[in-house]
C-alpha cells in the first residue's frame, strides 16, 4: 500500500471510529502532517485533557502517552512505537529514591523537599513527585513551575534533566547544583539529577563558534536541553514552541542556526535556516515510529484487537495525576 493509501485510510478511520492522532514537533514530516494536535509537550498535554473522542493514537515517545492516560483513565491511548526517551530511562524509581536520601544525607529533611520533574519522565516518577507535593513541568513553563514551587521556602529537587535545571537557576538567578558533582546541596536551590538529552547534548559551543565565524550577523536559538555553556552562548533560548515562535518572527533574510531536533529545524523555513551542528542531530526514538506503523495502529482499532494500548495502574494514575494537575492549574 502506497503513503498516499496510507493517508485516507488513516483518515478514513479517525472518522468512523472516533480516534484523535497526536503528534509531537520531533515525528517524522509524515506522521506529523498527519496529527490532528500536533505541538510541545505543554501543547499535548493541554490539548488531550480537553479531548472528546474515546480513542487517542499517540505519536510520540512513551512517557506522552502515558501523560494521556493519567490525565484522563477513561480515554484509550494506544502508540505506534512505544518508543522509550533516552532522559526518561535514566531515573527510575530507586534512583529517585536515592536522590531524595542524597539530600538528607546532607541535612535537609525529606519535608524540605520539594520535587519537580520534568514531563520527560516515566510515570511512576511522576507518581514519586506527587506523593512528595512536587509538580510536573515543561521545558515550556519551567521558569514558572520552579517559581511557585520556590513559595514553598523548601529545597528543588529537579528531576530528570540536569541542563533544564541549570539553565533556568541560571536564568532566574539562582544557585544549583547537580547530584555527584561534589557540590553540598545545602549551597543550593536547586539540585539537579543528572540526567540529560542526548540530541541537545550533540550541541557545543564549537557549532556556535562555527557559525559565528561563517555567518557574522547569523542569530543563535537553542532549547534550553542544551548544555548551559551552549545556552551562555545563545541570541535566544526556549521550549519547542518559543523556538518556533522566535524564528517566525525574524525577518526572511535573517540567518538563524537552530539548536535542537533535526525534523523541527527542517519544518521551520525554506531557507537560512541552519541545524546548528555537524551531525543530524535525530532523535531516534522519536523517529521510530513511520506511517505505515500509524495505519497500523488505526487498523487494530477497527479490527477492535488495539494494538500496542498504554495502561497505568490506579495508584500510580492517582498520585502521577496531582503531580500534572498542579502543573495544568498553572496559567
Amino acid at each position: 500500500m502506497s503513503d498516499i493509501d496510507y493517508k485516507s485510510e488513516i483518515e478514513r478511520i479517525k472518522k468512523e471510529c472516533g480516534v484523535t492522532v497526536v503528534a509531537h514537533f520531533y515525528q517524522r514530516d509524515e506522521v506529523f502532517e498527519m496529527g490532528d494536535i500536533t505541538g510541545d509537550s505543554l501543547e499535548l498535554a493541554r490539548r488531550c485533557k480537553e479531548e472528546t473522542n474515546p480513542w487517542i493514537v499517540f505519536c510520540g515517545v512513551g512517557f506522552m502517552g502515558q501523560s494521556v492516560k493519567i490525565i484522563d483513565p477513561s480515554k484509550r491511548v494506544l502508540m505506534p512505537k512505544i518508543a522509550c526517551c533516552a532522559m526518561a530511562r535514566m531515573i527510575d524509581a530507586s534512583y529517585f529514591d536515592d536522590s531524595v536520601e542524597f539530600m538528607e544525607k546532607h541535612g535537609i529533611k525529606k519535608e524540605n523537599i520539594l520535587p519537580v520533574t520534568y514531563i520527560n519522565s516515566d510515570a511512576t516518577i511522576k507518581a514519586r513527585v506527587g506523593q512528595m507535593g512536587g509538580l510536573v513541568c515543561t521545558s515550556s513553563n519551567a521558569s514558572k513551575i520552579i517559581s511557585k514551587a520556590l513559595d514553598s521556602g523548601k529545597k528543588i529537587l529537579f528531576v530528570p534533566d540536569r541542563c533544564l535545571g541549570q539553565n533556568i537557576a541560571i536564568d532566574m538567578g539562582l544557585k544549583s547544583c547537580v547530584i555527584g558533582d561534589g557540590s553540598n546541596p545545602k549551597d543550593a536551590d536547586i539540585i539537579c539529577f543528572d540526567g540529560f538529552c542526548s540530541v541537545h547534548q550533540l550541541f557545543t559551543p564549537a557549532d556556535v563558534e562555527f557559525y559565528r565565524n561563517r555567518y557574522p550577523d547569523i542569530k543563535i536559538a537553542v532549547h534550553p536541553e542544551c548544555d548551559p555553556k551552549v545556552t551562555a552562548l545563545a541570541d535566544f533560548v526556549g521550549s519547542t514552541s518559543q523556538l518556533i515562535k522566535y524564528i517566525k518572527s525574524l525577518d526572511p533574510e535573517q540567518k538563524v542556526a537552530v539548536g535542537t531536533e533535526y525534523n523541527l529545524v527542517n519544518r521551520l523555513r525554506d531557507k537560512n535556516t541552519y541545524v546548528l551542528s555537524s551531525t543530524k542531530p535525530e532523535c531516534p526514538t522519536m523517529n521510530e515510529t513511520t506511517l505505515e506503523d500509524l495505519y497500523k495502529t488505526m487498523k487494530s482499532i477497527e479490527d477492535g484487537e488495539p494494538l500496542n494500548e498504554i495502561f497505568v495502574d490506579d495508584n500510580t494514575v492517582k498520585y502521577a495525576r496531582v503531580a500534572l494537575d498542579r502543573m495544568l492549574d498553572i496559567k
